[in-house]
């Protein structure tokens, strides 16, 4: 029988979002389908850090989704989840400002987290 591990995942995350996210406010990070991202699964650890502090945060993944663009994951997972304190075509600028048509067409990832005992 082969048995997996959870593993720790680090991530940089912007200030606003990791408030929400330590807040419990958010709970669908988004992100590129990058290859250091492909093995991510339920029951692994994020650990976010504001790039260049050494503040950090802890979620437990629940489910991780694939999209095949920012559109279908804000429709399907719900603009509130993402970012409660934006609207959902001011969350889609902001993603996309953050990344290029040519990493959103990798495809999306939508990874819903947990706060708490992790």
């Amino acid at each position: 029988m082969n048995e997996t591990t959870a593993r720790v995942h680090e991530l940089h995350l912007y200030r606003q979002y990791f408030d929400l996210v330590a807040a419990g406010a958010k709970t669908i990070e988004v992100r590129v389908k990058y290859p250091h991202l492909a093995d991510l699964t339920a029951g692994d650890t994020l650990r976010f850090r504001i790039k260049g502090t050494d503040e950090t945060c802890e979620v437990k993944v629940e489910r991780v989704t694939e999209y095949p663009d920012f559109e279908a994951l804000l429709d399907d997972e719900g603009p509130a989840n993402v970012n409660p304190t934006a609207a959902r075509e001011q969350q889609l600028a902001n993603i996309r400002a953050i990344y290029p048509p040519e990493k959103e067409a990798l495809g999306a990832l939508a990874i819903r987290m947990r706060r708490g005992a992790v």
